[in-house]
């Protein structure tokens, strides 16, 4: 293929058209409105920088590293040519997404100081103390198995065998569930053997072979070993769930009180929409 070949092909792409155009548009735009050489410098402080790096470390967990960092600010440098640019344009007028962008910022500076304050055991131990409920450790189930198969029939003579002091190993079928689970809570053995095994385990006698009871794949006779009740729990066994708590109210008081803060300076006035016509047909 020749050079005008190639030369011909490029001027028929669309992307080419396009960024014709763009640039066009930029160019008269600038040439009709001369632009303040103030708006043309970019200055990244310190607390921008600090800012971009908190903002990194919420959402990945941890620091970024120098190089990391270096593409933060080079990221932020171009959204604010772009931004200034789509501004001058005209392009962020009623614009829906850069107004969902925008609010986030917002929230994130009036919630990221809120971020870097630790609790004290005093605010946890309120917390725990004022919704127990929500904290209390579930019932906690120990527990062997045997698996007759998809029908009951052979129940009375496992349970014999098994009360007999016959090694349940030796007894009924494998399966590929565990032949146990121990300090279960009911959502482990629901999620494992189905609701209604799980409820039938929580009220056998404990110590004792018992059953049939029935699962989502068949039966079984069950030996409740141990079973544990609920309790209401110290700090020190719900620490971090209650901390997450505390610091997501923590967190939705600062963004409430940051936007309070703001709507106080403004003067909000609602018009009434017309009169709304029925649609025809």
């Amino acid at each position: 293929m020749s050079w005008k070949d190639s030369a011909q092909r490029w001027l028929r792409e669309p992307l080419l058209h396009f960024a014709l155009i763009g640039l066009a548009i930029f160019m008269a735009y600038g040439w009709r409105n001369p632009v303040d050489p103030e708006s043309r410098t970019i200055t990244i402080t310190a607390a921008q920088v600090d800012a971009l790096a908190a903002e990194w470390a919420q959402g990945w967990n941890r620091a970024p590293t120098p190089a990391e960092i270096d593409m933060l600010i080079r990221e932020d440098i171009k959204d604010e040519i772009y931004t200034r640019e789509a501004q001058r344009l005209g392009l962020l007028h009623g614009d829906t997404v850069v107004r969902k962008r925008m609010r986030g910022r917002m929230e994130f500076i009036a919630t990221s100081q809120a971020d870097a304050v630790d609790p004290t055991d005093a605010q946890l131990q309120a917390l725990l103390d004022k919704d127990a409920a929500r904290y209390r450790l579930p019932p906690l189930l120990s527990f062997d198995r045997v698996f007759l198969g998809g029908t009951r029939t052979d129940a009375a003579a496992v349970l014999a065998q098994l009360r007999g002091g016959a090694d349940p190993a030796t007894l009924g079928e494998q399966g590929l569930l565990p032949r146990g689970l121990d300090a279960a809570d009911a959502e482990t053995i629901r999620s494992t053997f189905g609701e209604g095994f799980a409820a039938a385990v929580a009220t056998l006698p404990a110590g004792q072979w018992s059953g049939p009871v029935e699962s989502g794949v068949g039966w079984h006779v069950v030996r409740l070993r141990k079973s544990v009740p609920g309790a209401t729990p110290t700090l020190a066994q719900v620490r971090q769930r209650v901390e997450n708590d505390w610091r997501a109210a923590n967190r939705r008081n600062a963004e409430a009180a940051a936007y309070q803060a703001l709507l106080d300076g403004y003067t909000i006035k609602i018009e009434s929409p017309g009169r709304i016509e029925k649609p025809q047909g």
